[in-house]
């Protein structure tokens, strides 16, 4: 019960600052509290996706995915500082925002389909992190393009391994992501991802260079880490730059 106070405490914090700093900018404290319920719903999403001891393989799905991108990570890791700097910098707007928001929606779903295959496939000294999604019966893009893909006997064979403990069950279904090819299709999806983010920069009415900016240091970033770096060295540039 303490934690759960402290976040609490923590969370009622944005707002006793936001007040004291940003009282003239009502958009800036909507922005957090949209944030915060967006938040909530990720980490609902997050939990009632992988159920312990139950393996759903047939609800991994990429329409389930897309809504985990939507709340997991577009909107606080990627939009909320982008926004927040445009408000601050007086861009209110809600055409800028929206068009922010298509743009920044598909950083935010490459950065969380990256930050997935390097967990998995990347060297954890550089990551910083040993990936759990296997064991942890997580819904990534990674097993829903397995599936995509999977003969019947190489889906039994990952359904048969997903969410065990067991370092072998995992190595399974870890060689059968590669003999799959995941990591080819993650480099096509790069590429991919790379091409239509500039197509939407020349669609909508936005600053292209302080997106693409931004996009060079999220597409060659290896690690959740580097990613805020890149966002708290470019935010400063932004509010700088205007519009």
């Amino acid at each position: 019960m303490d934690a759960v106070n402290e976040a609490l405490l923590l969370e009622a914090c944005i707002y006793c600052l936001l007040k004291f700093y940003c009282m003239e900018n009502l958009n800036l404290l909507e922005l957090f509290l949209q944030s915060s319920y967006q938040t909530e719903i990720r980490q609902t999403l997050d939990l009632m996706s992988a159920p312990r001891g139950h393996v759903n393989l047939a609800g991994y799905t990429e329409k389930r995915y897309k809504s985990f991108v939507k709340y997991k990570t577009a909107f606080y890791f990627v939009y909320l500082p982008v926004a927040a700097a445009m408000r601050m910098a007086g861009i209110d707007g809600e055409k800028e925002h929206a068009n922010a928001m298509k743009i920044l929606q598909e950083m935010g779903e490459f950065f969380l389909i990256q930050d997935e295959h390097h967990d998995l496939f990347g060297d954890p000294s550089v990551t910083g992190k040993f990936s759990t999604d296997i064991q942890d019966n997580k819904c990534s893009c990674l097993v829903f393009q397995c599936l995509l893909r999977a003969t019947l006997q190489q889906r039994q064979i990952v359904e048969e391994n997903f969410e065990r403990k067991d370092p072998e069950k995992v190595a399974q279904v870890k060689a059968m992501y590669k003999v799959l090819e995941l990591p080819a299709v993650f480099l096509k999806y790069e590429e991919d991802s790379n091409s239509y983010l500039k197509s939407l920069l020349e669609q909508y009415s936005v600053p292209p260079t302080i997106f693409l900016e931004l996009a060079k240091k999220i597409y060659m970033c290896k690690s959740d880490l580097e990613i805020a770096k890149a966002l708290r060295v470019h935010m400063p540039g932004f509010l700088g730059g205007g519009v």
